[in-house]
């Protein structure tokens, strides 16, 4: 199975889970599991249409799906799955 990675800011939201076991063949399926267990965790990643919010960053391995086949990158066993939130912030 492919493992998610929750960074910390979500976990909250997974009962403190930091990481996911999906079957998912895709990142979309993978991401659909996910908040499938975890329900409030939605409307945190996906947008009204279900698709991955646009500030958020999807990873599978080292690289973003963007430069891939976006939701649709297939997903092996063994892969990792991280999600990076954008963080605002900083000095002014």
């Amino acid at each position: 199975m492919a493992k998610i990675i929750i960074p910390t800011p979500l976990r909250k939201f997974t009962g403190n889970a930091s990481t996911f076991e999906t079957k998912g063949n895709t990142v979309k399926e993978a991401i659909g599991e996910l908040v499938h267990s975890h329900p409030n965790l939605s409307r945190h990643i996906l947008d009204d249409q279900n698709n991955i919010r646009s500030f958020i960053r999807v990873y599978l391995g080292e690289n973003d799906i963007n430069e891939l086949e976006k939701e649709e990158t297939s997903v092996l066993d063994n892969e990792t799955i991280s999600i990076v939130p954008a963080i605002a912030g900083g000095i002014a």
